[in-house]
């Protein structure tokens, strides 16, 4: 009995892994960059008042970007919001 080999072209388009982008640089980059250099720059018991109409994104978007980064740095930050701002301070333990 004879088995076919069933020749199977891929359904997606290939490239080297050299070609392919490292790193993640999401469209809230710039922000949460800003927010991040603002913050190492703050002093204590004052926060970052960030009007949400300058805002490309939803508060929650731009707020879940920057708990990512700031989980990947280590960093504890609070973060509040009313309905024209996002206050971000650096959390006391």
């Amino acid at each position: 009995m004879a088995t076919r080999a069933k020749i199977n072209s891929p359904h997606f388009k290939t490239i080297t892994q050299a070609d392919v982008p490292q790193g993640r640089k999401g469209k809230h980059r710039e922000i949460v960059a800003t927010i991040l250099k603002d913050l190492d720059q703050l002093k204590d018991g004052t926060a970052i008042k960030v009007p949400l109409a300058e805002l490309d994104s939803s508060k929650e978007k731009v707020r879940a970007a920057l708990n990512r980064a700031t989980r990947k740095a280590r960093l504890k930050v609070a973060t509040a919001t009313d309905a024209d701002f996002l206050y971000i301070w650096n959390a006391v333990e």
